[in-house]
């Protein structure tokens, strides 16, 4: 079966209950249930700093949101090697038309070595980089 990759868009999503797309993920996800996913411990990353500054009830969801992630065994989390960070920082530098994070150029990268087509994001970013978004 053909993995996803999950971008921290679609964990905020579904962590904050007012995100407009919090409906889309949460309907996303349960029809994804079955489907293997693939995401980096830097989109963890991503998702624990976006709610860092949140309180601590935000802080409390999205550190429960990783260990759900972390204990699901149809996600693998690829952690950052040397090779994936500077392949990101590769991407990064010929896209600096673009305003794509590392983090983004990193996912982008994986999901081409990987031959993962569809991402769990609404950032359109990976979309300009020719990957299906699904929210």
């Amino acid at each position: 079966m053909t993995s996803v990759f999950a971008d921290a868009a679609h964990y905020v999503a579904l962590i904050l209950r007012r995100d407009g797309l919090h409906a889309a993920a949460l309907t996303v996800g349960n029809r994804l249930r079955a489907t293997p996913k693939v995401t980096t411990d830097a989109v963890l990353v991503e998702v624990l700093a976006f709610a860092s500054n949140r309180g601590a009830g935000s802080r409390s969801v999205a550190s429960a949101l990783v260990d759900e992630v972390v204990a699901d065994p149809l996600t693998t989390i690829v952690h950052q090697s040397a090779e994936l960070f500077f392949a990101g920082v590769d991407l990064y530098r010929r896209r600096l038309d673009k305003g794509y994070s590392l983090t983004d150029c990193m996912s982008m990268v994986l999901c081409g070595e990987q031959g993962i087509a569809d991402v769990l994001t609404h950032d359109r970013h990976f979309e300009q980089e020719g990957f299906a978004i699904l929210l």
